[in-house]
């Protein structure tokens, strides 16, 4: 290397494990909160890229805010007759000056910002006076969700309704040990009957329950269908709701939940009254009454990964100044 040329700094690199220690999700709902109330304009974020060869899915989410580019990389394999199976993600942040700066594995960072999206929503859209939280799923991301809304409105109990029923047990008992608080394993009518608060994480391609037994004043995040053939609610239950979804652009072309009714002429275009931003701006304009039910139809967006990534950087640095200081 010439001795005219500065030497580079070197790159940061994450595992899933450094990300989960350094990404309270406290943090993380009130930056992502923050981003798409006050400062949506900043960030742009193109409808991500699929790119698909045989039981393989990639897809790319860029975003710049600042000069600041991130991407990230998932890489999906389905499950046969179940949708999306495995995946893997990761996570490449350029600086300024263009040059690679960070790199994460993005798994725990996605599970995190999904979770901390859903409890955005929630905080804005739900009634006060919920009682129980529904979670349909049993995987990591149904875990975030419970820690996550845990954090924005109290509950009583949460119910849990996963594939099998000794998933659903084994769920119940970790979570209630992690976070003290009764969870109880239940069936599908029960988990959608009861809940004040619906958050369904799954890979099921069919719709989880009758859209007729949700209650009113229900508030449901739905975030495990994100094609456009796969859909976890049934169309009574989007027609019955007051919609919004993470970005129009992405939803509207990918969501499953959304684009089969649409299809069958149960709703129109119009139904989707706003997106988060429009929704965390006014959300009296989107919950009129205590008996209305909220939907929060979301599908991923690179903003919200930009401001994980971001907070990941900047308690990076804190925990680096920190450690070089104690040395």
């Amino acid at each position: 290397m010439s001795k005219s040329q500065p030497a580079l700094a070197p790159m940061l690199v994450l595992t899933d494990e450094q990300v989960q220690s350094l990404l309270p999700l406290s943090q993380l709902i009130h930056a992502i909160g923050h981003a798409f109330r006050e400062e949506y304009g900043k960030y742009q974020a193109p409808v991500r890229s699929k790119f698909e060869e045989g039981d393989r899915v990639t897809l790319v989410m860029p975003c710049q805010v600042d000069g600041a580019i991130g991407i990230k990389t998932i890489l999906l394999a389905r499950s046969p007759g179940r949708g999306p199976g495995t995946y893997c993600s990761s996570y490449t942040f350029h600086s300024l000056d263009g040059l690679v700066s960070a790199f994460f594995e993005a798994n725990v960072m996605t599970e995190l910002r999904t979770a901390a999206t859903s409890a955005v929503a929630t905080s804005a859209l739900a009634p006060q006076s919920v009682d129980t939280l529904g979670i349909f799923g049993t995987g990591s991301i149904a875990k975030a969700h419970v820690a996550a809304l845990l954090l924005v409105r109290t509950f009583a109990q949460v119910l849990v309704c996963g594939s099998t029923p000794e998933k659903s047990r084994e769920f119940a008992q970790r979570m209630q040990q992690r976070h003290a608080i009764p969870v109880i394993a239940v069936d599908a009518e029960t988990c959608a009957v009861e809940s004040s608060v619906i958050c369904t994480c799954t890979t099921s391609p069919q719709p989880l329950f009758a859209g007729t037994l949700i209650r009113p004043g229900t508030h449901i995040n739905a975030v495990g269908a994100f094609t456009p053939q796969n859909r976890e609610l049934d169309s009574d239950a989007i027609a019955r709701s007051r919609v919004v979804v993470d970005t129009f652009g992405g939803a509207l072309a990918e969501a499953g939940d959304l684009l089969v009714p649409l299809a069958e002429g149960r709703i129109c275009r119009e139904h989707v009254v706003a997106d988060l931003h429009g929704a965390l701006k006014d959300p009296g304009a989107i919950r009129r009454s205590a008996t209305e039910i909220t939907l929060f139809k979301s599908v991923g967006c690179a903003l919200e990964d930009m401001v994980a990534a971001r907070l990941l950087l900047e308690r990076s640095s804190r925990s680096w100044t920190s450690h070089r200081n104690d040395g």
